[in-house]
C-alpha cells in the first residue's frame, strides 16, 4: 500500500557507485546495478537516511513522496535471502561485514618528510579494501589515482613496501596463481574505464606465476582502449629489486 512518507532519493548522475551507502543500509535497501546504486524496494527502505553521511558525492537525499510503506517482516526475510546467497567477495561489500566495508585512512604522518628512522616510518595506506577482488571500479580513492597493483607476497618479502611503493599511491592486491584470471582482467578494465588512471606500478616478485600479474594489467588496459604508462618492478625472495621495466599495451 503506498503511503505519502520520507524515503531515500538517489541521484544517479552524482552516484559513483562506490557501494558505501550499500554498506551502511542495515535493511539491505541498496545494492549496486550498472555502477549505480539503486532502491532494491521501497518497502525495505525506511526513510531514516543512515547512509546520506556515508555518500562522498552528496547523491542521497530524504524525499517525501507517495511511496509503498515500510515493512519489517519483509526486511527481515530479504536479509535472510540475501545471506544466504552471497557467493562472491564483492557481496560481502553490500552486508556491512567491518573487514571489507570501504574506507578513506590518513596515513600516520605527512608522506613528503619520512623520518630517517625506519623504526618510526609510518603506515602510508590511505584507503579500504585493498584487495583487487573486493575494490569496487567506481571507488572514489581510485579516481585519479597512480595505482600500485602488488602481488601479495610483495609487502612481506619487500621491507620498504610502504615507503618506496606505497606512499601517494592507491594499491590493488592480489595473487595472480590462485585467483581468477579473467575476474581481475575485467575488474582491470572497468577501473580503467571509469577512474581516469594516471600511472600504474606493478610489483610482483620473481617467481614464474606472478609473470602473469603485468599481462592482466595489459589486457585490462587493451580492452579498455587505455594506455596508461606501467612500471613492472621485480623483487626477489630476499627483498631485493632485481629489474625494472616498462610495459606496453
Amino acid at each position: 500500500m503506498k503511503i505519502k512518507r520520507k524515503i531515500i532519493e538517489i541521484d544517479e548522475s552524482r552516484c559513483n557507485g562506490c557501494n558505501q551507502c550499500a554498506s551502511a543500509c542495515a535493511e539491505g535497501a541498496i545494492e549496486i546495478a550498472d555502477g549505480k546504486a539503486r532502491i532494491v524496494k521501497e518497502i525495505y527502505c525506511d526513510g531514516l537516511g543512515a547512509c546520506i553521511g556515508e555518500c562522498p558525492e552528496g547523491a542521497l537525499t530524504i524525499v517525501e513522496r507517495e511511496a509503498d510503506d515500510f515493512d519489517a517482516e519483509a526486511v527481515e526475510v530479504h536479509l535472510k535471502n540475501q545471506k544466504a546467497t552471497i557467493t562472491t567477495p564483492e557481496q560481502f561489500l553490500a552486508c556491512g561485514c567491518p573487514s571489507t566495508h570501504m574506507q578513506i585512512l590518513t596515513p600516520g604522518s605527512s608522506t613528503k618528510d619520512w623520518p630517517a628512522d625506519d623504526k618510526a616510518t609510518p603506515s602510508a595506506l590511505t584507503h579500504w579494501p585493498v584487495q583487487i577482488r573486493l575494490v569496487p571500479p567506481g571507488a572514489p580513492f581510485l579516481k585519479g589515482a597512480h595505482l600500485l597493483v602488488a602481488a601479495d607476497c610483495t609487502p612481506v618479502a619487500y621491507p620498504d613496501f610502504h615507503k618506496d611503493f606505497l606512499r601517494d599511491r592507491a594499491v590493488l592486491i592480489g595473487c595472480p596463481k590462485f585467483d581468477d584470471t579473467a575476474e581481475y582482467i575485467n575488474k582491470f578494465r572497468d577501473i580503467f574505464l571509469s577512474a581516469e588512471i594516471k600511472g600504474i606500478t606493478i610489483l610482483i616478485m620473481e617467481v614464474p606465476c606472478c609473470s602473469q600479474l603485468p599481462l592482466i594489467i595489459r589486457e585490462g588496459m587493451a580492452l579498455s582502449g587505455k594506455d596508461i604508462p606501467a612500471e613492472v618492478v621485480v623483487v626477489s625472495a630476499r627483498g631485493e629489486i632485481i629489474r625494472r621495466e616498462s610495459l606496453s599495451v
